[in-house]
């Protein structure tokens, strides 16, 4: 296929549904995880679930990167924007994103200069064509948008831009994948793994999820012919009696990933000790910081920070819904007191969160049980 729009094939769509009704047998519960938001949006955005046997559950996963932003690392983010001299750059999202103190659209009312951008490049930009600020760009994702900001950085060390800095909250996508591995009772029989960040990590990536655990893992695309054929592959394996790591996105994702993306990362960064995750807690070696090289482009390192750690509202269920334990329709606050003009946790606020979805394409309520006659 060369074209979008085979992508989105109404007759391709349906006969991908019918062989995956084929591959499964009455009354078994077959529970996949998507591991990656963009795919959550795209089930829900094309109906994909309506597509799938009854027997096929869906079940949505932690790797949407605003949404794992813990409200302590906002509050950071704003004591950063509120200093003298300082513009906080960001991307859109996380503007609105609430923390103990509110958000950063909140901290721009009181005063703050927070700029959206679109890349940490743009940040870089600013800087330059604003000598007298220190601009300083909040950098969240998986290793998805780590190459973007380690090479930005490495612009900035070759440039000798002194009034850049980086506040780093990249995060690796193994930690959280382990940590829902690992816990007690877990009900998923494989998992969609997310595209782009396997076209910086690759494939090989992944071998612990077959080789440790037992579970079979399909790298997908984003459209919604690819998501179907995920489903049906990893089907396929559980028909197959195989476990293994496959790759369904091979127009862009390779076993080994992109090296110079990879190197650019280890060149400018190093992994913490420990990193608090929304719905997690505090992983080990799960997130990324900047290497002592770049200690003067760290804002971390130039600012003294407030590093508390701040439980979410009692009502929000954000962390159960990114560790796959509840449905979005399941949180007593979704559709009512949290919505995506008022939100109350990082799931309603995220292009890619799963409460977002949920509100934005109609799934508002519990789906109804069939009328039996």
């Amino acid at each position: 296929m060369k074209y979008v729009d085979e992508y989105r094939s109404a007759g391709i769509a349906h006969a991908l549904s019918g062989e995956i009704a084929a591959l499964v047998r009455l009354g078994e519960t077959v529970r996949i995880m998507e591991i990656c938001g963009g795919h959550t949006h795209t089930i829900y955005r094309h109906g994909l679930e309506d597509l799938l046997p009854a027997e096929v559950e869906l079940v949505h996963g932690p790797g949407c990167p605003v949404c794992v932003i813990p409200m302590g690392r906002v509050d950071d983010a704003i004591a950063i924007a509120e200093q003298p001299g300082v513009t906080l750059a960001t991307f859109g999202d996380m503007m609105r994103v609430p923390g103990g103190r509110g958000s950063l659209l909140e901290a721009k009312a009181r005063g703050a200069d927070v700029r959206m951008v679109y890349s940490p490049l743009d940040a870089l930009a600013l800087a330059r064509n604003e000598p007298g600020r220190h601009v300083v760009f909040f950098a969240i994702g998986f290793e998805t948008t780590a190459p973007a900001t380690a090479v930005t950085l490495l612009r900035a060390r070759t440039e000798a831009v002194a009034n850049f800095a980086v506040f780093c909250n990249h995060v690796t996508i193994e930690p959280p994948l382990r940590a829902i591995l690992e816990t007690p009772g877990l009900l998923v029989d494989g998992f969609i793994g997310p595209g782009h960040v396997s076209t910086v990590i690759g494939t090989d990536a992944y071998r612990f999820i077959p080789d440790q655990y037992g579970r079979p893992i399909v790298v997908s695309a984003f459209e919604p012919v690819d998501l179907l054929q995920s489903v049906a592959m990893l089907l396929r394996q559980r028909r197959e009696g195989r476990c293994e790591v496959e790759n369904q996105y091979t127009r862009v994702v390779r076993r080994e990933g992109n090296p110079r993306a990879l190197a650019a990362i280890d060149e400018t960064m190093e992994l913490r000790e420990s990193f608090e995750w929304r719905g997690l807690g505090s992983l080990k070696r799960s997130a990324l910081r900047l290497r002592p090289a770049f200690a003067a482009w760290d804002a971390e390192a130039l600012y003294e920070l407030p590093g508390a750690r701040i439980e979410d509202p009692k009502a929000c269920r954000c962390g159960e819904v990114l560790t796959g334990q509840i449905k979005p329709w399941e949180c007593g606050v979704f559709g009512t007191a949290c919505t995506p003009e008022r939100p109350l946790g990082t799931c309603m606020v995220s292009s890619e969160g799963a409460c977002a979805a949920y509100y934005a394409y109609g799934r508002l309520r519990r789906p109804q049980e069939p009328v039996v006659a």
